[in-house]
């Protein structure tokens, strides 16, 4: 059991929570308001950021003390939005959010993943009629390799789990946002994830 915080109570965070509770482990949910946030990423070993990418830099770098040592999930992108709400554009061009919250974090293991997928996927990745692939990025082998039990406990399978290599990967991972305005308007809401097939 690991005592895991999860930063966002929104759709991605909540059911994120839910998933990792019922796996077992001891989950403490907080909103991204400062005192919340604090309280939970003070308790816990492993901290997951499902705010909002366009403020997660300013919000979690006001945490950076009791982020200190700890392992960081970034799960969210970073986006401008266009008129219909869907992401319109990356607010990190050229570089990512994941690198721009370890830059703000030194001493935190930042571990980018889940971020290339509809909400539900991440949490049953079976559920697809294709096998989906959860990619990591992170500079610390030891945090990549927590973060690959926590995929475990959440259903996704060795094979369907890919590591980028160092934290500036996740620019490719990141920019795979952009795909997501077009397939919904293509195919509806519908649950879907980001595949390597070989």
């Amino acid at each position: 059991m690991t005592t895991i915080a999860v930063l966002g109570k929104g759709r991605v965070g909540g059911n994120l929570a839910v998933a990792l509770t019922k796996a077992g482990h001891e989950v403490c949910a907080a909103d991204s308001s400062p005192g919340a946030a604090a309280e939970a990423a003070r308790q816990a070993r492993i901290v997951i950021n499902a705010t909002p990418g366009a403020g997660s830099v300013e919000r979690l770098a006001a945490l950076r003390e009791q982020l200190r040592g700890k392992i960081l999930v970034d799960v969210s992108n970073a986006t401008a939005d266009g008129p219909d709400g869907l992401p319109a554009g990356l607010l990190y061009p050229g570089s990512s959010l994941a690198e721009h919250l370890q830059d703000a974090l030194p001493d935190t293991s930042v571990v980018k993943s889940l971020n290339t997928m509809l909400y539900p996927v991440m949490t049953a990745p079976a559920s697809l009629t294709q096998p989906p692939t959860a990619f990591l990025s992170g500079q610390d082998p030891q945090a990549k390799q927590a973060v690959h039990q926590l995929l475990a406990d959440l259903g996704w399978r060795p094979e369907w789990i890919t590591d980028l290599g160092g934290i500036e990967t996740a620019r490719a991972a990141e920019a795979a946002i952009l795909f997501v305005p077009h397939v919904i308007r293509a195919a509806g809401f519908t649950p879907f994830a980001i595949s390597v097939v070989r």
